[in-house]
């Protein structure tokens, strides 16, 4: 009954990664955990990571922003292997770190909804906080696999058109999780019995990219980016209860 739940938590969570090109693992990350334990949940929703980001990168890559999918990598990449290093390090020892990004995330969706409904002009964030939200991102990714929140920051604020939006966080989350599924092969975290559960999970997430994909077209760039903030706000509160 466990694993039932948790393909269905799969799709629920991955019709919102359809929709923003984000959320899904994270939104799936604490269900996950309860219903499967750490060491199922972690490997298999960050192999689904790599599927939905490859599957919407193949759909749309004329709208890539290259330029940004570099500077992220070569920022990000670093602070993830550091992460990996520290969730080996720190093992049990995270619920302070949730709770201080769960802070920050709250904070900067927020500003977010704020900024969408009352500020008479959106301005830019400045460079270091930009930039600093892309090496919390790294490190919390590398540990984690959630390090979308705070990628959302920098992305959000350099990309406000949703379609640019959407292509060019998937593309950098395929190259992140597949970097990720290469340390986890490494250090002997894969089995027979783990790849069956992923290829199960496999059409669980196609049927969800396809029905978010759907709903993605049907919406306004307002509401998209809407439905961004609230998710991020949504993301942030998750980040308490893992």
């Amino acid at each position: 009954m466990e694993y039932v739940l948790f393909y269905l938590t799969i799709l629920l969570t991955h019709i919102i990664q359809g929709i923003t090109g984000f959320a899904g693992t994270l939104l799936a990350m604490p269900f996950s955990l309860r219903l499967v334990g750490v060491d199922v949940a972690v490997p298999v929703l960050n192999g689904l990571g790599i599927a939905s980001g490859l599957y919407i990168f193949l759909g749309n890559r004329k709208h890539v922003v290259w330029r940004e999918v570099g500077i992220v990598l070569a920022v990000m990449i670093p602070f993830m292997l550091g992460g990996v290093f520290l969730r080996n390090l720190l093992k049990g020892n995270t619920r302070t770190l949730f709770i201080v990004l769960g802070i920050i995330v709250l904070l900067l969706a927020v500003k977010g909804i704020y900024d969408l409904f009352f500020a008479k002009q959106e301005r830019p964030l400045p460079t270091a906080v930009r930039y600093g939200a892309l090496v919390l991102a790294g490190i919390v990714h590398g540990m984690f696999v959630c390090g979308g929140p705070l990628l959302i920051i920098y992305i959000a604020d350099r990309l406000p058109k949703k379609e640019a939006f959407r292509a060019t966080l998937s593309t950098i989350w395929a190259v992140l999780d597949t970097i990720l599924l290469v340390t986890q092969l490494i250090s002997g975290e894969w089995s027979l019995p783990l790849l069956k559960t992923q290829l199960i999970a496999l059409p669980v997430l196609i049927l969800a990219m396809i029905i978010g994909s759907l709903l993605y077209k049907k919406m306004s760039q307002r509401l998209f980016m809407i439905i961004t903030y609230i998710l991020l706000l949504i993301s942030g509160i998750s980040l308490f209860f893992k």
